[in-house]
């Protein structure tokens, strides 16, 4: 019965010092995401595929506020499709910088409001025009705001909403 309450009482410590799950300054987080919508169509595309993402982030510098500034890296890559079988290609590679808001003091909780500069990479497949090629590559930004649960120390599901590359994007989240 001793060791019973004992180890009850230690699992109980344990869990309640590893769920908590604040974005500090050295945090390093890996997203892989599915992203749905998005401003990147400019000629109203009837079929578009949803945006495949995938980013890294690290907490930099802590701020008052309460919070954390991080900085990272993205690659996306989305396509739309015409009736005439035309398909248009785009692929983003960017560099986010977010505010985590650490005030809140929920558990497995880190919400963060962040923008993105990117450089879109556009090229075509195209049956009318006769092939393959790239057409309007351009830089362009990105601003969005997001939140991730954590359901273990190191994984966690996130949400994003925005505008630019996905108007919504969900998917997981690693901590490092």
């Amino acid at each position: 019965m001793k060791k019973t309450v004992l180890f009850s009482l230690f699992t109980i410590l344990a869990i309640s010092i590893t769920m908590a799950q604040e974005f500090n300054k050295g945090t390093n987080v890996i997203n892989v995401g599915i992203g749905f919508g998005g401003s990147y169509d400019i000629y109203a595309s009837p079929s578009q595929s949803p945006l495949i993402s995938a980013s890294f982030e690290r907490g930099i510098w802590e701020v008052p506020g309460p919070g954390v500034v991080s900085l990272g890296g993205y690659l996306g890559y989305k396509t739309y499709k015409y009736s005439n079988d035309d398909r248009w290609n785009y692929t983003v590679i960017g560099v986010r910088g977010a505010y985590h808001y650490t005030g809140l003091n929920v558990e497995n909780l880190d919400v963060y409001g962040g923008v993105m500069a990117s450089y879109n990479i556009l090229s075509y497949d195209s049956s009318l025009y006769g092939g393959y090629g790239s057409y309007g590559n351009y830089p362009s930004a990105t601003a969005f705001v997001g939140g991730r649960w954590y359901f273990t120390p190191g994984i966690s599901a996130f949400a994003e909403a925005g505008y630019g590359v996905a108007f919504f994007t969900v998917g997981v989240s690693f901590r490092l």
